[in-house]
């Protein structure tokens, strides 16, 4: 007896031919159509031999191709001698049994390749069960199709008797319910777990970096906080929540947090088992969207990105659009493009650091309700005040007047409590700047050298 097809499924290292389906009216370049698809090929160790695509107005409903292109991909399989097909399109479990009757090659369509991936990149057993999940949801509607080879079977010559095949479809069907039911409670407990750390961190501020793959969040997280994160140009090189403390001048500790990267069509069940992971985003005081600025299909990715944070509810949390790579932009135009349609951006370059300054400065005003401008009076002896305001303010003006001293500042909403327990005198925030609290007979003088 041969093994399963379940069992010779493994996409890396195997000759693949790239085929794409997209409707009549698709407006991107066509040397555009497979760019990610062969990202993903590539990242999943395939070797691309060969690519096809077609134009239609609705997949077939037997093979997802026409039939003509159904003859044109077994020409092409001969000629490259391709052991493996990938659809840069989600098949439904009969379309992939049917082509594959057809070509006589393994056929896997895009949601198995980012499941490939996932599986390979997975490290802790927090990402490997959440994988697991996510393959078994997808494999088990295509378990007949993966027995296919048992079908000719049959016992005793009996034609009502049930063949080996289908004994061994009823028993991975159980096998395969168990164990999904088990994943499920563990990935519960795992989940129990993370939520009494985030709530642990209560008071905390903290950010989450979201976007799509390889858009650079873990390279801005290494510019952030200079921790020594793994940097990988390719698809989904995070797959693992990791948690850095970013501390910021004038404001505190942050804890920043970079995340499983999105991308477009992502399987639902692929989805569904991250929510834990993505538990973070979910409770974030702030997210940081990252977007690739370089790439032509940013604005698709960036809706991407709001579709998926919607599926996970995780819209409403406040976020700043950050446009990544700016380096590698050649037209600015897209920059403005992208701005005038989103409020709250921030340009970076996370590899040269241009900008970094910038989005520090956003953070602070985000996480703080906003920046206060305001003008501190007290003693020169009280050098209390002078060490609190370097660690958690931005001195922009000092005026001496013994035997006090006048502070023109900006400060996070929240350190102006504990500023004012320290014996100071201090304008109310929301008074205009020129204004501020100081009876001495220098005032007109300091009011005057402040506002000017």
């Amino acid at each position: 007896m041969s093994e399963p097809v379940s069992d010779k499924r493994r996409i890396s290292k195997q000759r693949g031919i790239l085929v794409a389906v997209v409707p009549q009216n698709h407006l991107l370049p066509r040397d555009r159509v497979l760019a990610e698809i062969k990202g993903l090929a590539d990242t999943a160790g395939v070797e691309i031999v060969g690519e096809m695509i077609q134009q239609r107005a609705a997949p077939d409903v037997a093979t997802y191709l026409g039939k003509g292109k159904v003859e044109e991909l077994k020409q092409l399989i001969e000629e490259t001698d391709a052991q493996i097909v990938i659809f840069d399109n989600n098949l439904s479990p009969s379309q992939g049994k049917n082509l594959e009757n057809e070509t006589k090659r393994i056929v896997v369509d895009r949601s198995e390749v980012i499941l490939d991936i996932f599986a390979s990149h997975a490290q802790t057993q927090e990402a490997k069960l959440q994988v697991e999940l996510a393959q078994l949801l997808y494999m088990r509607p295509r378990l007949k199709r993966m027995w296919t080879h048992l079908e000719r079977i049959v016992a005793g010559g009996l034609g009502s008797a049930r063949g080996p095949g289908e004994k061994q479809l009823e028993l991975d069907k159980r096998l395969m319910d168990h164990r999904i039911t088990e994943l499920r409670e563990k990935l519960k407990e795992v989940e129990k777990r993370r939520e009494r750390l985030v709530h642990s961190r209560k008071g905390q501020a903290t950010v989450s970096l979201v976007g799509y793959t390889n858009a650079g969040k873990s390279t801005l997280m290494a510019a952030l906080t200079g921790a020594d994160v793994y940097i990988a140009d390719q698809l989904f090189a995070t797959l693992d929540t990791r948690t850095k403390v970013w501390p910021i001048s004038h404001f505190g500790d942050v804890l920043l947090s970079d995340t499983v990267g999105f991308v477009r069509d992502l399987p639902h069940h692929l989805v569904a088992s991250f929510k834990t992971t993505l538990e973070e985003a979910r409770h974030a005081s702030l997210l940081l969207h990252v977007v690739d600025a370089s790439d032509p299909e940013a604005l698709m990715q960036i809706q991407t990105v709001h579709k998926v944070l919607k599926e996970i509810d995780v819209q409403n949390v406040p976020s700043l659009l950050v446009l990544n790579k700016v380096d590698k932009v050649t037209d600015h135009s897209i920059i403005s493009a992208l701005r005038a349609q989103h409020d709250n951006t921030v340009t970076v370059s996370a590899r040269t650091r241009e900008g970094v300054d910038q989005l520090r400065q956003l953070v602070i005003e985000k996480l703080s309700g906003g920046l206060l401008h305001v003008v501190v009076k007290t003693e020169i002896s009280n050098g209390k005040v002078y060490s609190f305001l370097q660690d958690h303010a931005t001195i922009e003006e000092t005026v001496y007047s013994e035997p006090a001293v006048t502070y023109k500042i900006s400060i996070s909403r929240r350190y102006l409590g504990p500023l004012m327990k320290l014996g100071v005198e201090i304008n109310e925030p929301h008074l205009p700047i020129e204004a501020p609290p100081i009876d001495s007979m220098a005032e007109p003088i300091i009011l005057d050298q402040l506002a000017g």
